[in-house]
């Protein structure tokens, strides 16, 4: 349980209080609800470019870093296909430290072009160390515009080439951040050893004064249903052989999501799994498998990712990894797997709510679903969860109709 309070800015900066005085620091996290499913298709990764830029100075404070590590606090941020969030923490005696840095980098950059040619450089690195020079790194470039033919996320966070970073503009970078970094684009959640009364002391002082500003409305494009089976053929120098596959899923938000997520845990989680056992246990075709659900704010992807064994063909691997699925399908689960991985969900939760850091991210996305009270309702949601969704949740989501493969082959060995 996530205790909280709310309020919001007459700006629309909406501002959740977690207040913990067990704890001698305080967080701040702020989330904007932009990701890359928000950018232009000729014009991709901004939403990532920004996450740097956004520590690159502003109006008035040329370095983000040095003030907030001299009060004894620390920060990171990360982009995805639903938001960019923000996050520091820092001794509660400095609590109004962080805003006012939060607040400065809210109201406007200071869309410095050196600023821009700094952060471009390292993205680019980024790009090619993580995605083009490491085995395996290119998959979810190949992967997303497989299984999707039309929503943005068709491409990965990064961007779809490094070419759309290389030739961004200045002017680029202004229309996205007057575009989406806002007030009433975002989400504050102040949490640890905080009062409710000073917490919105501080947000009225500091972001008050920021001015709202027109956020266009999100009008994307939906991924029409998949009707057919589609495959897709790559060779690389990698160590193996791999195997993936994807199957379109529901929302984040949406009644079904936790029957599908559980479904993946039943097959893969741990070595007592049915992949474990089945595939890389006893039939010593894979080395290493799983099965997970990507957790998007809009319909996702069940995937299933694995490494063969040396000598194994793609064709008997996935034949394999068909007959286990379709045994799902047929039968279902047992009692005895559900109430196991339903164990390990609800375990893994409450551990990692120990830290008051991740309270205030879980609270900030929670409200995206319209009501942040959401948070507090995941564990009941894990535990009505029965066998006969996991049955149901099989038979429409693990479909090949609904299927993407990839055959990723191991070319001139590494």
């Amino acid at each position: 349980m996530i205790p909280y309070s709310s309020f919001t800015l007459p700006n629309g900066l909406r501002v959740l209080v977690h207040e913990d005085h067990t704890v001698q620091i305080a967080v701040i996290n702020i989330l904007y609800d932009v990701g890359s499913r928000d950018e232009s298709p000729e014009k991709t990764g901004f939403a990532h470019l920004f996450e740097h830029l956004m520590f690159g100075g502003s109006v008035n404070i040329p370095s983000y870093d040095e003030p907030l590590q001299r009060v004894g606090g620390e920060n990171n941020a990360f982009t995805s296909t639903d938001i960019t969030n923000y996050y520091l923490t820092l001794p509660a005696s400095n609590l109004e430290t962080g805003f006012w840095l939060e607040s400065d980098r809210m109201l406007s950059l200071s869309f410095d072009p050196r600023s821009l040619e700094v952060q471009r450089k390292v993205v680019i690195e980024e790009f090619k160390q993580r995605y083009l020079n490491q085995p395996y790194g290119d998959v979810w470039l190949k992967l997303r515009p497989l299984a999707y033919t039309r929503h943005p996320y068709r491409w990965a966070t990064i961007g779809k080439e490094i070419a759309h970073i290389e030739q961004a503009t200045l002017e680029d970078v202004r229309n996205f951040f007057f575009r989406h970094y806002a007030p009433n684009n975002a989400v504050l959640v102040v949490a640890g050893k905080v009062t409710h009364e000073q917490v919105r002391t501080l947000a009225e002082k500091w972001f008050g004064p920021i001015p709202s500003r027109t956020i266009p409305e999100r009008n994307l494009p939906a991924e029409p249903e998949q009707t057919e089976r589609r495959t897709l053929t790559v060779e690389a120098k990698v160590p193996a052989n791999a195997l993936y596959k994807t199957y379109h899923m529901p929302g984040r938000f949406h009644p079904d999501y936790y029957a599908v997520d559980l479904l993946s845990d039943v097959l893969s989680r741990g070595q007592s799994s049915r992949m474990f056992n089945q595939l890389v246990k006893e039939q010593e075709l894979f080395t290493s498998i799983s099965s997970y659900v990507m957790g998007s704010i809009d319909p996702g992807l069940f995937v299933i990712s694995g490494r063969l064994q040396e000598g194994v063909e793609h064709a008997e691997a996935e034949d394999a990894v068909n007959d286990m699925l379709q045994q799902v399908i047929d039968e279902g689960v047992t009692e005895d797997e559900l109430e196991k991985v339903k164990n390990q969900s609800l375990a893994a939760l409450a551990f990692g709510e120990i830290e008051v850091m991740n309270r205030a991210m879980n609270l900030a996305f929670a409200s995206l679903s319209g009501d942040p009270a959401f948070v507090n309702r995941e564990p009941e949601l894990i535990r009505s969860v029965t066998t006969a969704d996991l049955h149901r949740v099989a038979n429409t989501v693990l479909t090949t109709r609904h299927e993407s493969v990839m055959y990723y082959k191991a070319g001139n060995a590494i």
